[in-house]
């Protein structure tokens, strides 16, 4: 109403009004001064539209698997950062070290000792057997390995436990792994229609009860009548868990995986086209294929088109004109026909600086130095050592998620059918929670960190174990990947076998001279 009022007496100073209430609309506040700005040049042309995991994450799968996939399978540098990790967290597998609360169960150290060692000989039976496999094609140790790579692949895996009885093993568990891909909302369903968001049914309070699985593989080219087979996430009179999902969450509400490549794909994609390209032109540049050219015949009629290719010559059969260039080869061209080469000028020199560059960026993306995504360690050895304990980091991180999430949830499940078949004793198991909790304990114990120094790393080792930091059996499990009580004992019966024999003998001469003084101190010879 004022400014009605000021317009009919002022109209000049009515617009000068307007216009500073405009200014003072879009001045920037709080995040508006940078990465909220609207009004920025530099941000105008920033092209943006968030969503929910069903918009950002569900919609997309897809294809960001099938993308993941691909460069898994034919880019070098993809392949090698997924198989880094793979070979550094996992390893041969991941080994049981049973751990139980001795305490609480009442047991004596010796008891608790004898317990875990049958458990884990029994455990070897099952886990070293190709019948841990619902496919019988791996063991235990080698479906870890699969399992992880498809896990970082895919961005997901699903974990069945079905039992199957067979007449020459003693136990009937099972691991069956599916693939995310087969998990997937049934025909018929859309959006989020019966609580069903691609492939996992969800509660009335949003939490997962089941999922849905294809019995085919959705991508396959098989003939086949696709179905659905819901499968509880729990069983509903046991509470044992049917399916493990291994994935790693990025947002609330998420309850599918994203592939580990998928912030990185589109840089190398690029840079695998870049690599491609820069070795073409390289290749090219070092033949050297030597061109005829000919004239027509006396009589003015010419050669037939392609004469002078030789069919080994012939990179595509169907077009004839089609050849392949090799160092000293001769090729004859038709009358009129002229052999012309392109030099695009490419800066070779700036090649390695570059893709070192991006090579940099991807590195931070996937949480591998570049030092060790390359395996190129030309710097200092604290520089080194701080590229590998900046990995190792995300390596734990990596095998204890694996730990937790696929292995002891299965040697529980094996732990359990051990019990009641009789081959391990377990008093209280099946009663109460706690003592399977105390029964159940145990680690899991993978390839050691690498070194590079290994007398400094001895060394140190040898500090924090005299200090009081750190033990012996943690130590060994560290340095080599070994068991201390296993080494220690190994050790005494080859010290032993090496006194019998006479071979230690600075030892020898100690107990000798130690004997000549206990008999002097006795006034005997």
């Amino acid at each position: 109403m004022i400014d009605r009022a000021i317009a009919v007496v002022s109209p000049a100073r009515a617009v000068r009004r307007q216009a500073a209430r405009k200014q003072l609309d879009i001045l920037n506040t709080g995040y508006s001064n940078s990465g909220a700005s609207k009004q920025k040049k530099s941000m105008r042309g920033w092209l943006f539209r968030g969503g929910s995991t069903k918009e950002d994450i569900d919609e997309n799968l897809d294809t960001l698997r099938q993308r993941s996939r691909d460069l898994y399978m034919n880019t070098p540098l993809a392949t090698g950062a997924l198989k880094t990790i793979r070979t550094n967290a996992i390893g041969y597998g991941l080994v049981l070290n049973s751990q139980i609360d001795y305490e609480f169960l009442g047991l004596s150290e010796d008891e608790a000792d004898a317990w875990e060692t049958q458990v884990e000989r029994e455990f070897s039976l099952w886990a070293e057997s190709l019948m841990a496999d619902s496919l019988q094609m791996h063991n235990f140790y080698e479906l870890q390995q699969i399992a992880f790579l498809s896990f970082l692949a895919s961005g997901e895996i699903f974990v069945a436990l079905p039992y199957r009885s067979h007449i020459e093993h003693k136990y009937a568990l099972r691991v069956q792994l599916i693939e995310g891909d087969r998990v997937s909302s049934p025909s018929g369903t859309s959006g989020t229609s019966d609580n069903i968001m691609s492939g996992v049914e969800l509660g009335n309070y949003g939490e997962v009860v089941a999922y849905h699985i294809c019995n085919m593989h959705p991508l396959s080219t098989g003939s086949g009548k696709k179905e659905w087979i819901r499968v509880e996430k729990f069983g509903k009179e046991s509470g044992r868990q049917n399916l493990l999902h291994l994935m790693e969450s990025e947002r609330p509400d998420q309850r599918r995986g994203v592939p580990l490549l998928s912030p990185v794909i589109e840089s190398l994609k690029q840079l695998d086209r870049y690599s491609e390209a820069e070795l073409t032109a390289a290749l090219v540049s070092s033949l050297m294929t030597i061109f005829i050219e000919t004239t027509e015949d006396d009589d003015g009629s010419g050669s037939i088109i392609g004469e002078g290719i030789a069919e080994t010559d012939q990179v595509d059969q169907v077009d004839e004109t089609t050849v392949e260039l090799a160092p000293g080869s001769v090729i004859a061209l038709n009358p009129g026909e002229k052999a012309n080469t392109s030099n695009p000028a490419r800066n070779n020199t700036s090649f390695d600086p570059f893709v070192t560059a991006i090579m940099r960026q991807m590195g931070a993306a996937l949480e591998i130095p570049y030092e060790v995504l390359v395996k190129h360690f030309t710097s200092s050895y604290s520089a080194s050592r701080a590229a590998l304990l900046e990995a190792w980091k995300m390596f734990k991180m990596r095998r204890t998620f694996m730990a937790k999430r696929f292995c002891q949830p299965i040697y529980e499940e094996w732990l359990t059918e051990a019990i009641l078949i009789g081959r391990v004793h377990a008093p209280g198991f099946l009663e109460d929670p706690l003592i399977r909790r105390a029964y159940s304990q145990a680690e899991w114990n993978g390839p050691s960190q690498g070194q590079l120094d290994p007398l400094k790393e001895v060394n140190a080792a040898i500090k924090r174990v005299e200090a009081g930091y750190s033990t012996r059996a943690k130590e060994t499990v560290e340095l080599t990947g070994g068991d201390f009580w296993r080494n220690h004992a190994q050790r005494v019966r080859e010290e032993e076998a090496r006194r019998a024999a006479g071979l230690d003998l600075p030892y020898l001469e100690i107990m000798k001279s130690m004997g000549e003084e206990v008999n002097q101190e006795n006034g005997e010879d």
